[in-house]
């Protein structure tokens, strides 16, 4: 394998001085850091470099983030991408979204498992726990300091995709949070973590509580319609802290798609897998081993269902999920001449 020093020269080798480079990213803690650091990577190598991103942020350690380390994120929507001649995307792979595709690639890093992606320049690493910590060896073989609110940011897309190194870190995440721990404002850190629940999201997460149905050691709720996706990664969090629990399945609908977002507690467990089985039939699906997410159009749920009314949504996420789940238990723990056990049935006896 090439040493991370010659990976970043062929990274490097696609871009010309008179470049005008966009980062384009689905902007969450990590992902922002990543950008971030490319846009350093790129610093005084090329003519311009500029970060956009497609999803609403309006979790408040998120805006809180942007807002203390300059991070300088314009909305996809109101960028002439025709500005640009070269795109780079981080944390994430054209078919995570569809708001990736259409666009020539010169390069993409990512930390999630290997989809079908075609770019001058790939480094797709699942085997770390974030695409932060992949970027802070970037910095760190070609002798660049980060500065201090680089480096809390990317301290915090460290710590916010590893849940405080509970979820899937490795010891190379270990190592580039302590090295990134000497150069970064820990006071950014600090207020970041802070800004967590605003009164509308304790409302949200009331009401989820209230709403919630537990089948098999697994929390769902359908918010219905929504107005922001990081309420259900919010909720979806929150309900693995309760006793017994140890899937919460969350989901809503904004903008004329489901969303879906899966969390586990990594005992034996796939997500990722999970999420594609059950759902990208209608959409896209995928994930990480303890954590998922897919986004569906409802036409196309309507396609494959006939119906998309809120309380058949509720019902199909948790009948898809209950199917998937027995397929591989039965897979797993059923013994020689035992029949499987029925499927969906658990999620009928409500």
């Amino acid at each position: 394998m090439n040493s991370t020093r010659e990976k970043i020269k062929q990274f490097f080798k696609q871009f010309q001085s008179s470049a005008k480079v966009l980062v384009i990213i689905n902007a969450d803690p990590d992902a922002i850091a990543s950008a971030m650091a490319v846009k350093r990577l790129l610093w005084r190598r090329v003519s311009e470099v500029s970060i956009a991103h497609f999803n609403r942020i309006s979790r408040p350690d998120n805006l809180t983030l942007i807002q203390l380390t300059d991070a300088g994120l314009t909305p996809l929507a109101d960028v002439d991408k025709a500005l640009f001649d070269h795109f780079v995307i981080v944390d994430s792979q054209p078919e995570h979204n569809e708001a990736f595709e259409g666009i020539p690639y010169a390069a993409i890093i990512d930390h999630h498992p290997l989809t079908n992606v075609k770019a001058g320049y790939t480094d797709i690493r699942p085997g770390y726990g974030t695409c932060s910590t992949i970027l802070t060896e970037y910095l760190k073989s070609w002798k660049i300091r980060p500065s201090a609110k680089l480096a809390a940011a990317l301290m915090m897309g460290i710590k916010t995709d590893t849940a405080d190194f509970t979820r899937q870190a490795t010891l190379k995440d270990i190592r580039a949070f302590q090295y990134l721990y000497k150069f970064a404002d820990n006071n950014i850190v600090t207020k970041v973590e802070r800004a967590i629940l605003t009164d509308e999201d304790l409302s949200f997460i009331g009401n989820a509580i209230k709403k919630r149905q537990k089948v098999n050691n697994r929390v769902f709720y359908h918010a219905g319609k929504i107005s922001k996706p990081d309420e259900l990664v919010m909720v979806a969090d929150f309900f693995l802290s309760i006793v017994g629990v140890n899937w919460s399945i969350i989901s809503g609908v904004m903008d004329q798609k489901l969303i879906v977002i899966l969390r586990n507690d990594g005992l034996r467990k796939g997500a990722g897998n999970t999420a594609k089985e059950a759902f990208s039939k209608c959409g896209s699906a995928g994930g990480h081993k303890t954590m998922a997410r897919a986004e569906m159009p409802l036409h196309q749920i309507k396609k494959e269902t006939g119906r998309t009314g809120q309380k058949f949504l509720a019902e199909w996420v948790m009948t898809q999920i209950e199917k998937t789940r027995a397929k591989k238990s039965n897979k797993t723990d059923t013994l020689p001449g035992q029949s499987p056990a029925p499927v969906g049935s658990a999620v009928l006896a409500r």
